[in-house]
């Protein structure tokens, strides 16, 4: 098999070339259809995470062991399977979840393996899709997706799971008052029509970007708004009517969440998952008087990938922008990426 990995922290990916695996127990091999590029990806190249004040986590010291095969959105067809490995048959067509866990810790057993202190996410600690056959440790972890395009269905693993989970973090105030979305990129696209197919009432979408807004626009953000902007903050207030009940910073800077927090209103939730990097300072007597939530939102559980996908069952797959690219050019889609230049998802195709 084929497999693009990062063997150096920022060098180039290297195409590797080994045998097959062959399943064991409950694994399940796919032959890989579609791979999602996410910028989450970037920061595992780069190989580590900026925590401000000159601070970094090094994700080697997180337990990321090289050479990795990326690749955490995935669509493949079943080759082989083990003897344990049960509910699957050779050729299902299947979406992996690739957010697992130990599985027998008490996280684990409550549904939300992506909070597991033992990970095994497919693409980050475990090899993922960036190759031509992906390993997943049990059917458990994969989900039928009928006749759904693949290149149209992986960035759910990531892309769609994680705005999912965020939206419904937000709660049921998003049936009355707009979201802001922080970042207009594949998240931000997606949680744009997450949003909608919901049921919420619209969103406000900030981004630097002119090209980004204006793909925002196209998808129906209710208004878009430059987040340099001297006065962003006091644009959103003003879009919201007063400020912003939940704003969803899928950038994670300390220029964006600082935003988000002088976006809101008393009793707002501020809900972060872009892990850009930096840090902000808070004067602690905000939290009561201005009875303000701040909340990390780490991707999403395998019930909310089931819940997801019955979503689209019901509503559609999201329309956002999307083009693909074959699985050689890896390392230029992520150098596209980084400097900004794609509009949606970027989805490799190994066949």
């Amino acid at each position: 098999m084929k497999s693009y990995q990062v063997c150096e922290c920022g060098a180039p990916l290297q195409m590797v070339e080994g045998p097959t695996p062959e399943p064991v127990g409950t694994q399940v091999l796919l032959k890989v259809i579609a791979a999602g590029v996410c910028h989450s990806d970037l920061h595992i190249w780069d190989g580590y995470y900026e925590m401000g004040g000159g601070k970094r986590l090094q994700l080697l010291e997180r337990g990321i062991k090289l050479p990795l095969t990326m690749g955490h959105e995935n669509v493949g067809d079943v080759v082989a399977f083990g003897p344990g490995a049960n509910g699957v048959k050779i050729g299902d067509r299947r979406l992996a979840h690739p957010w697992m866990g130990c599985g027998e810790c008490s996280v684990c057993k409550r549904g939300e393996e992506q909070l597991c202190k033992t990970p095994r996410n497919l693409g980050v600690f475990s090899h993922g899709g960036y190759a031509d056959y992906l390993m997943v440790p049990h059917p458990r972890y994969l989900f039928d997706i009928g006749d759904l395009p693949p290149e149209k269905v992986a960035p759910l693993a990531c892309s769609g799971i994680t705005t999912y989970g965020a939206l419904k973090k937000a709660g049921s105030i998003l049936k009355d008052e707009p979201l802001v979305i922080v970042g207009a990129g594949g998240l931000g696209l997606m949680c744009l029509a997450l949003n909608k197919m919901m049921g919420g009432k619209g969103a406000i979408v900030v981004d630097i970007d002119p090209a980004k807004r204006e793909a925002a626009k196209q998808a129906g953000a209710l208004a878009v708004i430059d987040g340099k902007a001297p006065d962003a903050a006091k644009q959103i207030v003003a879009a919201t009517k007063g400020g912003a009940w939940a704003v969803i910073d899928l950038v994670g800077s300390s220029s964006t969440v600082q935003l988000g927090i002088d976006s809101l209103t008393k009793g707002g939730k501020l809900i972060v998952i872009g892990l850009f990097g930096g840090d902000i300072t808070i004067s602690t007597p905000y939290f009561p008087l201005r009875a303000m939530a701040i909340q990390g939102s780490y991707v999403g559980s395998l019930p909310e990938m089931k819940e997801l996908l019955d979503l689209v069952r019901a509503k559609g797959l999201p329309p956002i922008p999307l083009a693909t690219r074959p699985l050689a050019q890896v390392n230029a889609a992520l150098n596209d990426l980084r400097a900004g230049k794609i509009v949606g998802r970027v989805v490799l195709t190994p066949v």
